[in-house]
């Protein structure tokens, strides 16, 4: 096989895989501007008429300003306790070499393979009795526990890639272990600050486990909670659901779209310099 013909090839495999992950947006999208009539009759078809109601409709019962708000205390609250902790952990265990540290740093690690299911009975019973449980910014810390094991995991690694004569140096010039960390190293981490932001926004933004575990006031409901009240008993607005579906969706494409060149950068300096 010539060159030509395994770029044809690639290229003919990553259009098949384009339209396979595509395909469903395009769905999502275009029955979200139908009548439920129209799409239990043709789901694939086009709409008779662009239905705007469907959103207008959605963002009012959804509630998509308050739900949204609880959205982003969770999604901020956790990505700043995750940052915060997690660089501060993969920067002292990396710059502090030893059997401690090694057996420190393979114990968050090692949580990472715990799956969420085998501990969420107890997480949420430890919330409770924390007062964590019921409140937007008691899920955020939750979350950030949760999310702190893969943050540790790449700040450790791309934090070796930096060179430890900067370290000596701002000792030298009489700064502090945590003044160094925050003037000269945290700047330094910002490309994989920004893969561990984006990939727990796009995590913390679209959970529904963990929510509907810990938020039991339906005033407290995130979006993912909250269209979720569409789906009732005996009946599924899927109109409003799909138009629901899109608009929550918006704000996380919109950023990912624009810092996704961070995660590959990030997830790769990381894993080099590990």
């Amino acid at each position: 096989m010539n060159k030509r013909q395994y770029s044809g090839l690639s290229l003919l495999l990553l259009s098949i895989l384009a339209i396979f992950f595509l395909f469903p947006i395009y769905m999502a999208i275009l029955n979200s501007f139908k009548t439920q009539g129209e799409m239990y009759s043709s789901v694939l078809g086009l709409p008779v008429k662009l239905h705007i109601e469907n959103y207008v409709q959605a963002f009012s019962k959804a509630n998509m300003l308050k739900s949204g708000w609880n959205t982003i205390v969770v999604t901020v609250t956790g990505i700043v306790v995750i940052v915060l902790c997690s660089s501060l952990a993969g920067y002292k265990l990396s710059r502090t070499p030893g059997k401690l540290s090694n057996v420190i740093f393979m114990l968050f690690v090692s949580s990472m393979l715990i799956p969420f299911q085998t501990i969420m009975v107890t997480l949420t019973k430890m919330a409770k009795s924390l007062g964590l449980q019921g409140s937007p910014f008691g899920l955020g810390i939750v979350c950030a526990g949760l999310g702190v094991s893969m943050a540790v995991f790449l700040y450790h690694g791309f934090v070796k890639g930096i060179p430890r004569e900067l370290d000596e140096s701002a000792k030298m010039d009489g700064c502090s272990e945590i003044k160094t960390f925050f003037m000269i190293i945290l700047p330094l981490l910002l490309p994989i600050t920004f893969t561990i932001g984006i990939l727990n926004l796009l995590w913390l933004w679209n959970d529904f486990l963990l929510p509907v575990l810990m938020l039991t006031d339906f005033r407290q409901y995130t979006l993912v909670l909250t269209i979720n009240m569409f789906f009732g008993k005996y009946s599924r607005e899927w109109s409003l659901i799909l138009a629901s579906l899109i608009l929550s969706s918006i704000p996380i494409v919109i950023i990912f779209a624009l810092f996704q060149r961070w995660i590959i950068q990030g997830i790769t300096d990381g894993a080099v310099k590990g």
